[in-house]
């Protein structure tokens, strides 16, 4: 069980029996936190499954993810991804005579903001796919999308999901865990650290990395030697840097994003006589936003010491070819950000295209946008079925399908092969930066190692 914040700190069952008993009873909305970008639209519908969208209307994706608050920088990565995907299909000639496009739906990060958010975004219009929905909101908006039959594929690791099946609900991810062990595996068997110290932010998403890190520590034979939570409302991390200077980790293991990163790392390179130990995070510090935040606090030159697990991604190929061009058809239209490259490795960036196109081309074999019929083509695209065609993109996919043929998508996320509760995890790299803030892979985690571990 995952450790949550004080905020938040219902145990799984009862929550969830709760919230799914909010979202059919259909409260009344609270203030909204949703901000849209400037190809928002909503689809028609309530607060029922959206039947299939009148003819010619045009189709909502909603990024429901943190646009504010200490994980500011997920829901913009993701929604780089969605406006990639969505602009893609429509140059492809759409879904079904129709076109599509992106919401914002700011969770700040918080249940206590995501849950009103998402009444109000249902409020306004039912979306006909819901992407992002990381590990700080998904257990309380999930049986939201649920009860409203609305398919989601969601950016959390949270353990709870591997046991408990929701209709809608898709995850291209591993859970938390999984990663844990990826971080445990290059400290251990890559690199050779024996100290290690934990660092991590008080936020959902964070918390839980911890348990199983601590547990695959004890497997591996390391010492903890430092475990500290960060609280992401701090501006300074003294004391806490401190005790993890003072402790001489062999590594720290950490994922604090947005400024508090920044801020910490800076503090402890200071107290370590002007050296930053050696770094290893979680696939969210695979960011243009995160490196940039973070190289100008600690020196480009500090990531020399600095690794990363993250799923294998395809670089190269017709399935990269199209992604790469999609990503950066959308280079100059977002925020300031670091080296642009960066989307095309950054997980949510990844996976949340392949969902999208997932789904679009799901539409178009089941010949309908009302996600209680559509779903039920996504598994035959995502694993194939016996004399399914490899396509690449959705141009390719739509192709094959108005002609006939059974598909298998395989986008740079590679090959997807959903299992009972809608989980599709990959296998793991390491990546390392370049002091530009480029993206290197290092090398390739061996699945049979990660279970030696506690998979």
């Amino acid at each position: 069980m995952s450790k949550l914040t004080n905020r938040w700190r219902l145990t799984w069952p009862v929550a969830l029996a709760g919230l799914i008993a909010l979202a059919v009873a259909g409260c009344g909305s609270s203030s909204s936190s949703s901000s849209s970008s400037s190809a928002s639209s909503s689809s028609t519908g309530g607060t029922a499954a959206a039947a299939s969208a009148p003819s010619g209307s045009k189709l909502t994706v909603a990024d429901v993810a943190p646009f504010t608050g200490p994980d500011a920088a997920l829901g913009p990565t993701y929604l780089v991804s969605c406006d990639a995907a969505t602009s893609a299909i429509n140059s492809a000639g759409g879904v079904n005579g129709h076109q599509l496009g992106c919401k914002a739906v700011d969770t700040r990060g918080d249940p206590a903001d995501a849950v009103p958010a998402v009444r109000q975004m249902y409020a306004s219009g039912s979306p006909t796919l819901v992407i992002g929905c990381t590990s700080d909101e998904a257990a309380s908006v999930v049986p939201i999308f649920t009860a409203n039959k609305t398919v989601s594929f969601c950016m959390t690791g949270q353990s709870e999901f591997d046991h408990v099946k929701f209709p809608y609900f898709y995850r291209l991810v591993p859970p938390d865990l999984s990663e844990s062990y990826a971080m445990i595996w290059i400290a251990n068997t890559m690199r050779h650290y024996k100290r290690i110290a934990l660092a991590f932010g008080n936020d959902i998403g964070s918390q839980t990395f911890i348990q199983p890190a601590i547990a695959a520590i004890k497997t591996a034979g390391e010492t903890l030697v430092a475990n500290e939570t960060l609280d992401l409302n701090a501006t300074t991390f003294r004391t806490e840097a401190a005790k993890i200077v003072a402790a001489k980790p062999d590594v720290i293991l950490t994922e604090a994003l947005g400024p508090p990163e920044a801020a910490f790392l800076s503090e402890v390179k200071q107290l370590n006589g002007g050296k930053l130990p050696p770094v290893i995070g979680t696939s969210a510090t695979i960011s243009p936003d995160w490196f940039k935040s973070v190289s100008a606090a600690v020196g480009a030159n500090a990531f020399s010491n600095f690794w990363a697990d993250n799923l294998i991604t395809e670089t190269s190929g017709p399935a990269f070819n199209a992604f790469s061009k999609a990503i950066y058809a959308e280079k100059g239209k977002v925020g300031s950000t670091g080296d642009f490259s960066t989307y095309l490795t950054a997980p949510g960036a990844v996976h949340l295209y392949d969902g999208i196109n997932l789904a679009a081309l799901a539409m178009i074999q089941c010949k309908s946008t009302d996600s209680t019929v559509y779903k039920t083509c996504m598994e035959n695209i995502g694993n194939g079925v016996p004399g399914a065609v490899v396509v690449n993109s959705f141009a390719q996919g739509a192709a094959a399908l108005k002609a006939g043929k059974a598909i298998r998508y395989e986008g740079p996320g590679g090959p997807t092969s959903f299992d009972a509760y809608h989980d599709s995890a990959g296998l793991f790299q390491v990546d390392t930066y370049s002091p530009q803030g480029q993206v290197n892979v290092a090398a390739n985690i061996p699945t049979d190692q990660l279970r030696a571990l506690g998979l």
